[in-house]
């Protein structure tokens, strides 16, 4: 094993030297990590005295945090182009064919950039992060807990792999550095908001859902260092000299991918679903023990977060639980005029949405919106129980009827979602990324066509027309 990791030591040492002798890309780095400290310090002080003045109550220790994400966050965006050029560049540069004639392997080459593509953000993040606590320490200000530092320090780290792991690999695909630095808006937003929703976690002081937020964020970042990896060939990085958007051929590859050979309705069933459903065997066990597993622990963490006297229940919070059911349950209410529809619309917007999260995260957050809508069922037994209500009886009667055709259909989109992911970290020779994003999308599709959508038109029918008389006739 050392062998084999002594060439991606050899590049690392390499990049190493050449970035350190670059000082357009070392002066601007150094200035601005060590310039953004103070002025996230000055406008923390600035936000307290503006609060304080009319009226808020705000301190500025409950700032020291968040400031430390942020400061953690930024010298990774500026030091992001050091990542980004790390193969392209050297494309335009004409120093890359020597580079690729050595006797490295693709995966050394890839890692060996990767370590130095790191190295640089996180060392930049840390310099910064170390100065603005020193300066904090001087201001008599109250530093985070040791716990909650590792956190962050952990979590800035993990932000700068995520961010760097993509870079490089849209460094592999593009064959520019100008297309790169554009693409690199792909990487910084997502990252934003995602600083933005562990924002919220810190204020909240919810350290046992931060340290969750720190382990999906390192998943993300193995699962696009696995994309890198599967996806790299030294010969593609030749083979190209220029991107085009070609919507036509987009379109051919997905037709070609999504009917096959087959020209008729039968046939594409026969071949091209049944085939995707002998693939989804293993995807479809997993979703099921998520779903089965995931709705018991909802309804025990609910049930154990539900207050065991219920003395001051009203028959008002009786009735508000009631309403959610019935609304669940597709019965009509005051706010929503629920139809067939209005059911049937909202849920293949649910399932497109897991898609669409599942898209641009290899299925994790996709598998995270699927938990979501199997958590809030489970959770919403347990409110109903607490509140004395027969659970099994409103389960059989309301949830039941359509949802032994809703049920398996949001399996099969996890599913889905799930294999999307496994086939994008699965190295294939014969296609490029691009390919192998069409073809994993027309194969979601080809279950979405052929077994999900159909599914959920016969629930909505029933949770439309059926289910809301049977739930009627229950509770009178």
């Amino acid at each position: 094993m050392k062998e084999k990791l002594t060439p991606v030591w050899l590049l690392a040492q390499r990049e190493l030297r050449d970035q350190f002798r670059d000082w357009r890309i070392l002066f601007p780095l150094i200035v601005l990590t060590l310039l953004f400290p103070p002025l996230m310090n000055a406008g923390a002080g600035a936000a307290v005295s503006f609060m304080n003045n009319y009226g808020g109550d705000l301190i500025l220790d409950r700032l020291v945090p968040f400031s430390i994400l942020i400061i953690g966050f930024f010298p990774v965006t500026v030091s992001l182009v050091v990542a980004l050029e790390s193969f392209v560049g050297e494309k335009e540069r004409g120093t890359i064919e020597p580079l690729l004639g050595t006797p490295f392997l693709d995966w050394q080459l890839y890692l060996g950039k990767l370590l130095v593509g790191i190295f640089f953000p996180l060392a930049a993040s840390y310099l910064a992060i170390g100065l603005y606590l020193f300066m904090v320490s001087k201001q008599d200000l109250a530093l985070p807990p040791v716990h909650q530092l590792v956190q962050l320090l952990t979590l800035t780290a993990a932000h700068a792999v995520l961010m760097v792991s993509g870079a490089i690999a849209i460094s592999t695909q593009s064959t520019s550095v100008r297309a790169a630095n554009l693409l690199a808006s792909f990487i910084v937003m997502p990252v934003a908001f995602l600083i933005q929703g562990e924002s919220v976690l810190l204020f909240w002081g919810n350290d046992q859902v931060l340290w969750l937020a720190v382990i999906a964020v390192l998943i993300l970042a193995a699962l696009l260092i696995r994309v890198g990896l599967a996806h790299f060939q030294r010969e593609y990085l030749l083979g190209r000299e220029i991107d085009s958007f070609k919507f036509k051929w987009i379109w051919q590859t997905f037709k070609g991918a999504f009917i096959g050979e087959s020209y008729s309705p039968f046939k594409w069933y026969q071949v091209q679903v049944v085939g995707m459903l002998r693939k989804l065997k293993r995807p479809l066990l997993l979703i099921v023990v998520i779903t089965i597993f995931g709705s018991i622990a909802s309804y025990q963490w609910t049930t154990s977060m539900i207050p065991a006297d219920f003395s001051a229940v009203t028959q008002e919070d009786i009735d508000e639980a009631l309403d959610q059911f019935q609304f669940a349950a597709g019965l009509p209410s005051d706010d929503v005029d629920i139809s067939f529809g209005f059911i049937f619309l909202h849920n293949i917007q649910a399932v497109l949405m897991m898609l669409f999260f599942g898209l641009f995260s290899f299925g994790v957050l996709g598998e995270l919106a699927f938990s979501v809508n199997i958590g809030v069922l489970g959770g919403l037994m347990a409110v109903l129980n607490a509140l004395g209500l027969p659970v099994w009886t409103l389960f059989t009667a309301g949830i039941l009827p359509h949802g032994i055709f809703e049920i398996p259909a949001i399996i099969f989109a996890g599913a889905g979602i799930l294999y999307f992911g496994a086939i994008m970290v699965t190295p294939d020779p014969t296609k490029t990324m691009g390919e192998v994003f069409i073809h994993a999308v027309a194969d979601w599709f080809k279950i979405g066509v052929g077994v999900i959508f159909p599914l959920l038109l016969i629930a909505a029918l029933i949770e439309t027309f059926i289910t809301p008389k049977i739930l009627l006739s229950i509770m009178q």
